[in-house]
């Protein structure tokens, strides 16, 4: 959870949106890039901290930096279907495959990393 003095930035990845600030984790669709790179996020807005919220083109020049910290698997899911008065039944399973990412930095335009 962020605070209400700090930096932070909503995101897309993966076709979901994102509230991080620096130091978050967050749990995302799977990336292509290698456990320990660094990433840089699509930012769609942008905070301050001190109560300025920037439109999506500030937040065009604002940069999320990323690491990823693991590729790791979602939860099982199962799928039972059958059909009644016959003698169908399939029971299917699903795991997501899923990266887990650390937020780095938060750079607005004009400020030093």
């Amino acid at each position: 959870m962020t605070k209400s003095n700090d930096t932070y930035a909503v995101v897309r990845c993966g076709g979901q949106q994102y509230k991080v600030s620096a130091g978050d984790t967050i749990v995302v669709d799977r990336v292509d890039a290698e456990e320990g790179k660094s990433i840089t996020l699509e930012t769609l807005a942008v905070s301050d901290g001190k109560g300025s919220a920037y439109d999506a083109d500030a937040a065009r020049h604002a940069k999320v930096k990323a690491t990823v910290s693991e590729h790791l698997l979602g939860e099982k899911i199962k799928v039972f279907t059958y059909k009644p008065k016959s003698t169908f039944k399939k029971t299917k399973g699903h795991r997501s495959r899923l990266t887990k990412l650390t937020i780095d930095s938060i750079t607005l335009k004009g400020s030093k990393e």
